[in-house]
């Protein structure tokens, strides 16, 4: 789907309430639900190889990891086939789920001893998967954006996580759901700096082909710093006019560029911008990828907000009314 396709439906009408499943936003992962409702791992297999990206394998391995139950029927998959990596490295993957299910979002303040033990011990029987796979594949790339989650979520630094980062960009450069990751480790809540992860964002961009997901990462970077903030610089950093201009460009090169390739994460990208543009009362300048939604819309980053759905809903109608 492009997003000239999607931003025809946002503009013929919307929906009240918009839908945050990926399931329901992006048809094409049909199959894979049907799959992991009924345990199939066949049926699971089918979709995974029929897939013709590594970043649509990474994407999909992500919205299989955050279904419950999953991992009864990938333990037997990965048992039945022990030298097939791919149920190894999804059953890793919803081990990372069920870790970070655990550990919750709250600052490392307010997470209990007995809630960091079994998020840390999820994420080591992950990541002993991980090394195996990466160890007999170094191009897969589910399993080193996987193992970016690992490196965090255990506290083995940054430079451990750039080290992972450029083992799978050396196989796949611009690989959109590895540099969001990176982007987490980099900011300052896991031991990075805003310089490190505007710098990323913009390295990111500037390296990456016009038309990439890319320049999403200079709204996510904002965002992250914009959550940070508190009292009149919080209210004040998206609204600064510098900010505003570098989503501009950002939005310019990615999405909006006559070359982009939307993939299944143009709802991602599409989303951060919509946000960063709303928050800062940019509503003309988020118009664009409010019509390109429509009534979709990615849990991240709409998540960092009290009410997503209510906020979405609010923002929308405010920037297509400028259209």
């Amino acid at each position: 789907m492009t997003s000239a396709t999607s931003g025809e439906a946002g503009r013929s009408g919307t929906s009240p309430v918009p839908s945050f499943d990926p399931f329901d936003t992006l048809p094409e992962l049909a199959p894979l639900r049907t799959a992991a409702a009924n345990g199939d791992w066949a049926a699971t297999r089918t979709f995974f190889t029929g897939l013709d990206s590594a970043e649509k394998v990474t994407f999909a391995a992500d919205v299989l990891g955050d279904i419950a139950g999953v991992e009864t029927y990938l333990e037997q998959a990965a048992a039945d086939a022990p030298a097939d990596p791919l149920p190894r490295t999804l059953l890793a993957e919803r081990y990372i789920h069920l870790g970070w299910e655990t550990r919750g979002r709250a600052p490392a303040t307010h997470v209990s001893l007995e809630q960091f033990d079994r998020f840390h011990a999820w994420l080591r029987k992950a990541e002993r998967i991980l090394i195996e796979v990466c160890a007999e594949q170094p191009e897969n790339a589910p399993a080193w954006t996987a193992r970016l989650l690992t490196a965090r979520g255990l506290g083995l630094g940054l430079s451990e996580a750039r080290r992972r980062y450029d083992r799978l960009s050396s196989h796949h450069p611009h690989h959109y759901a590895a540099q969001m990751q990176l982007l987490q480790q980099v900011c300052p809540k896991w031991g990075g700096s805003w310089e490190a992860a505007h710098g990323l964002a913009r390295e990111c961009t500037s390296a990456a082909p016009d038309g990439s997901h890319a320049g999403a990462l200079v709204a996510l970077a904002h965002l992250e710093h914009w959550m940070d903030l508190d009292g009149a610089a919080h209210k004040a950093y998206l609204r600064d006019v510098s900010v505003r201009n570098d989503l501009r460009s950002a939005a310019r090169v990615s999405v909006l560029h006559h070359d982009y390739r939307p993939g299944w994460q143009w709802i991602d990208a599409h989303s951060a911008f919509a946000m960063a543009f709303s928050l800062g009362g940019h509503f003309e300048d988020a118009a664009p990828h409010f019509a390109a939604l429509g009534d979709r819309a990615a849990e991240f980053p709409w998540r960092y907000l009290n009410d997503p759905k209510a906020a979405f809903v609010k923002y929308r109608t405010s920037a297509l009314a400028t259209l």
